[in-house]
């Protein structure tokens, strides 16, 4: 009998101790759940609250930047702490930037009183020189009529008997893009130029031309934006083979809001994508409205291209990497951000310093990459001379690097923003690496969100599209602002002189010699120089 019981207890304690392990396992779980919750949480704190920016203060006390580091992996060194030599150089003089002598001057002379001039002595005093000073003014939005007055000619001997053709001669109006239309070109121009590169809506357009006596509607400006987009197809079938004819092509995409899309709801995603190519001296950029984010969109335009296309790492660009003839590069600026997040994440310790750990490590290794491309743009270096200092420096850091990856991925929790990080920079390495190879790609894709952003700012103002056609009208547009911005032409003249041009335009050599790559600033109307 005792020797059951005791049996008994030794299965009861076995039980229980089956159970505290699996409660201990359990609260292990738990806990890892909660700190990845917590680390999320503090990171969307960050975007929503924080610095809108991927700089990081280090401070001046600055903690060891690894508890261990292994002998296989030397720490990167800091570019903050390299001894710099500094070769003499002139200091600019601070103060206000001189006013451009290209505006026009109205001289307004401030004299003394004609007592003032009477000197003590009795003799009357004489003007020895001046003392100039500028300001400057603005005159508000002023709007004009443009009266046309065409004259009509007749024969009063014959009252036109005598001629087969019309009895009345009359002067023929210059043609138009679109006939009949109220707005000149000036006014077209101004008006798209508001809301695509000032973001201003067409509603808010509205109340200030009515403040100044005029009531064009919203409805009439938005009608004007889709006549000038269909009469630039052409040029715009122009502008894509420019950017094809190129050896880079940068892509990104961003979500946009369209009514009434068929087979949709109002509040599904569309998407506007862009794209950037061409030669460094002449850039082209073309946006292009889709409904959705699928991979279509980019393969549809890339058909038939032979280069490097740069992305981020969207999976819905994972079909070039089969594409033949085209070279795949990835965004070193993703990769950063990945990192960056982990670090914004990570918080302070109770002491209020910022905690180091492997992310600040990746974010020297990449910081180093960027500091040997920021040396080459100083120096100059371009095609292959950039070629070659790639390969002489940049190559080691890549592989350096690759095998610190390696080395630490299986050390951190996957699902933790680190393990993110790590998983993106890995699976992505092939198409980071390409730049090393080639002297046609930087390491991230920022020309391209740059292009995009202006878009991303005014979508901001007036949130949505009301109808499919609007949005490619929207993208017709920005496609030409943003180039002409790119080849350093100020838009609103750029749209002015292309909107007076592009009815004359019969060829395709005609509308080439429109396309902002082959103007300048000095071909249109306007200020000079626009930086």
């Amino acid at each position: 009998m005792v020797m059951i019981c005791e049996a008994q207890i030794e299965t009861e304690n076995f039980d229980l101790k089956k159970i505290i392990d699996s409660l201990l396992k359990k609260e292990e779980g738990y806990l890892f759940e909660i700190e990845i919750m917590k680390e999320q949480i503090r990171c969307l704190q960050d975007r929503l609250f924080g610095r809108k920016t991927e700089k990081i203060s280090l401070g001046f006390q600055q903690i060891p930047l690894f508890e261990t580091v292994e002998d296989n992996f030397p720490i990167v060194e800091q570019p903050e702490d390299d001894e710099v030599e500094i070769p003499g150089h002139k200091r600019k003089k601070r103060g206000r930037k001189p006013i451009p002598d290209s505006l026009p001057r109205i001289e307004v002379i401030h004299d003394i009183d004609e007592a003032e001039k009477q000197c003590e002595c009795g003799c009357q005093k004489k003007c020895i020189g001046q003392e100039v000073s500028e300001q400057l003014d603005i005159i508000p939005a002023k709007i004009q009529v443009i009266r046309n007055i065409r004259l009509k000619y007749a024969c009063k001997n014959c009252e036109g008997v005598e001629s087969n053709g019309p009895t009345v001669a009359i002067a023929l109006m210059p043609e138009q893009l679109i006939p009949k239309c109220i707005g000149t070109p000036g006014l077209i121009a101004f008006v798209l130029a508001a809301k695509f590169v000032d973001a201003l809506p067409f509603y808010r357009q509205e109340k200030q031309f009515l403040r100044i006596g005029v009531k064009i509607s919203r409805a009439t400006m938005c009608s004007w934006a889709q006549k000038i987009a269909q009469s630039c197809e052409i040029l715009l079938m122009v502008l894509k083979k420019e950017i094809l004819s190129g050896p880079l092509i940068n892509i990104d995409e961003t979500p946009l809001q369209v009514l009434n899309e068929p087979e949709k709801t109002n509040q599904s995603k569309s998407y506007m994508w862009i794209f950037r190519g061409g030669t460094r001296e002449r850039p082209g950029i073309l946006f292009e409205y889709h409904s959705s984010r699928a991979g279509d969109a980019a393969a549809a335009f890339l058909k038939g291209y032979k280069g490097v296309v740069q992305t981020d790492g969207y999976a819905g660009y994972g079909f070039i990497n089969g594409m033949q003839d085209i070279l795949h590069m990835g965004c070193w600026a993703h990769v950063r951000r990945k990192f960056l997040d982990v670090v914004k994440a990570a918080g302070k310790s109770k002491d209020g310093k910022r905690k180091f750990g492997n992310a600040d490590q990746a974010l020297k290794y990449i910081r180093k990459l960027y500091k040997i491309e920021k040396d080459a743009k100083n120096l100059g270096l371009v095609d292959n001379d950039l070629l070659r200092e790639r390969q002489e420096k940049t190559k080691p850091v890549l592989n350096e690097f690759k095998r610190w990856l390696d080395a630490k991925v299986n050390e951190v929790p996957p699902k933790s923003l680190l393990g993110k990080a790590f998983a993106y920079a890995l699976n992505q390495w092939s198409q980071l690496i390409v730049y090393a190879d080639t002297y046609h790609v930087t390491p991230d894709n920022n020309m391209a969100e740059n292009a995009i952003r202006p878009f991303v700012i005014g979508r901001k103002n007036w949130l949505f599209s009301g109808t499919p056609d609007g949005a490619a009208a929207s993208a017709a547009i920005y496609s030409l602002f943003e180039t002409a911005k790119a080849n350093n032409l100020e838009p609103y003249w750029y749209m002015r002189y292309l909107l007076e041009k592009l009815p004359d335009a019969m060829t395709e050599d005609d509308y080439k010699a429109l396309l902002p790559q082959y103007l300048n600033q000095s071909q249109l109307a306007g200020p000079a120089n626009i930086s």
